[in-house]
């Protein structure tokens, strides 16, 4: 299986020749046709079963060593994956072995739907992240929203997001996105419909990049009407920060991105969420939305976001 997909504004190329798990990632990803001449990022899965070779490589953490400007990680994320990652200034590339312990495997066995999301993260969203990273791109747990006039950032918690848009506009994706402070990129997410990823769908109306023109806090409301309020630059601020270190679809991926900027010389050793999260708060109106327990859709709120007020 190969396939290509834009995300995180990176151009990622994919190639498998595990079966099983092509038909994972053809289940989470919406690839098109194979481009690897434009790619910046590329991620194959090898059939090999057999560690990668670190005789004489020196050792910087367990189960990770590096030479030359390569690694290699040992069950990269917990996944199950040994990774090996050498990085030009042109391209990533990220090469994948399924080497996992009987654990894991009962594991991903018994259940699909989390394995299919480690996978998602370890095999796609990572490795465009991590280059991301390298155009001074930070993850955020948000997602960008454009309908008619009005083009909101919007962070909320794992329990509210994008799912309550409703239909029509464009979204950047569903929790997840990298931004470097003025636009925001997408990770060309599925929208998960049932619970089982090989159920969930294509996200309608899915941009590949925004650029929101305010930020909007969203949070569940005591009330059975919704409500609007202006947000301080400070509290936008910290509810970008903090909602994106909580993420847990997240929480693999900082030990990562340091370990690989370690060993390559390359990217940062930490991504700047706060620094992006504050240039959005500093340079765009704030507001917070509860929804409340009877509110409409969200998107209804979103269109009615007053222009010019609350800065």
């Amino acid at each position: 299986m190969q396939g290509s997909l834009t995300i995180a504004g990176e151009q990622l190329t994919v190639a498998c020749s595990v079966p099983w798990l092509a038909n994972v990632i053809a289940a989470e990803a919406d690839l098109r046709a194979f481009d690897a001449l434009q790619s910046s990022v590329r991620v194959e899965i090898e059939s090999a079963r057999h560690a990668f070779e670190t005789q004489g490589w020196d050792r910087i953490a367990r189960g990770t060593w590096h030479r030359g400007g390569e690694i290699v990680v040992e069950d990269a994320c917990r996944a199950g994956f040994d990774l090996h990652v050498r990085c030009s200034s042109t391209c990533a590339e990220f090469t994948y072995r399924w080497r996992p312990t009987r654990r894991q495997r009962v594991a991903a066995a018994a259940f699909r739907s989390r394995f299919h999301a480690v996978a998602r993260a370890a095999l796609i969203e990572y490795p465009a992240l991590w280059r991301a990273g390298h155009r001074n791109r930070a993850p955020l747990h948000a997602f960008a929203w454009c309908n008619g006039d009005s083009t909101p950032l919007v962070v909320a918690s794992g329990a509210v997001g994008s799912l309550e848009l409703g239909s029509g506009g464009c979204v950047t994706g569903h929790n997840l996105a990298a931004s470097d402070g003025s636009t925001v990129w997408g990770l060309g997410e599925r929208f998960p419909v049932t619970g089982e990823p090989e159920h969930d769908v294509s996200m309608p109306g899915r941009a590949d990049a925004l650029t929101p023109d305010s930020v909007v806090v969203l949070m569940r409301g005591a009330s059975s009407t919704p409500s609007l309020e202006p947000c301080s630059p400070g509290t936008a601020a910290r509810a970008l920060v903090a909602t994106t270190y909580a993420a847990s679809e997240l929480r693999r991926y900082w030990s990562l991105a340091a370990v690989l900027s370690r060993a390559t010389g390359v990217g940062p050793t930490h991504p700047p969420v706060v620094a992006t999260a504050g240039a959005f708060a500093l340079n765009l109106p704030g507001f917070s939305i509860a929804l409340g327990k009877g509110a409409g859709a969200l998107s209804t709120l979103l269109r009615e976001l007053p222009r010019g007020a609350f800065t």
